[in-house]
């Protein structure tokens, strides 16, 4: 398979990188990942990159887009930190990707079981992972069940889980109302923002 060209994404629209990455996301989990010449990708973008589709996603080692949705040198742009949520530098990262390098998807991607969202959960603190979990927490505040804070804890992995896609759809909504730039560029049928979640146990994502 060949790396992107600018040609090819240009012919792309939002649903169409979508589907890109849902058809990839089948690949890895049936073990039938595109055939690749790694090399000749890079060869292929040491002049430019033309990529379809950015994802933010957590720094879990278990979790890396460019393997569960079966993508080569070239294909997505991937920003990566604890509890993939946004803030200044990450929405300026997105709109580089999508404004000016020319990305017709934006993924926002949580996981299964994630370590961020547990600290939040148990409303962790150390150093300086104590700012990153005050980030995360306000997803934990809006999930109301279970009611029981003895519930309320990273014991109880279908709170996390719940708590973990809550965050998903907090980082789409700060996407929308701290970027004019996505939000007009969404409006406009230029890019989709979406969310999704990945199931550590079985490699599926599951879009919402």
């Amino acid at each position: 398979m060949k790396a992107q060209t600018k040609e090819t994404q240009a012919a792309m629209i939002p649903a169409s990188a979508l589907q890109a990455l849902k058809d990839g996301n089948e690949r890895f989990v049936n073990n039938q990942m595109a055939n690749r010449n790694l090399n000749s990708q890079v060869s292929d973008t040491a002049s430019g990159q033309y990529p379809f589709a950015t994802v933010l996603h957590c720094i879990d080692s278990r979790v890396s887009a460019e393997l569960l949705f079966d993508q080569g040198i070239g294909d997505v742009f991937s920003i990566r930190i604890a509890g993939n949520f946004v803030n200044e530098d990450i929405l300026g990262s997105m709109e580089f990707a999508c404004k000016l390098a020319g990305t017709k998807l934006v993924v926002v991607l949580g996981h299964t079981a994630c370590g961020a969202v547990k600290g939040a959960c148990d409303h962790a603190r150390l150093g300086n992972l104590t700012a990153l979990i005050h980030k995360i927490e306000p997803a934990v505040a809006a999930v109301k069940e279970p009611a029981d804070d003895e519930q309320r804890t990273s014991k109880n992995i279908g709170f996390v889980n719940a708590v973990a896609k809550k965050n998903v759809e907090m980082a789409i909504e700060d996407i929308r109302h701290r970027s004019s730039v996505l939000k007009e560029m969404e409006d406009n049928g230029e890019i989709a923002v979406v969310g999704a979640m990945y199931d550590i146990a079985d490699g599926k994502v599951h879009w919402m």
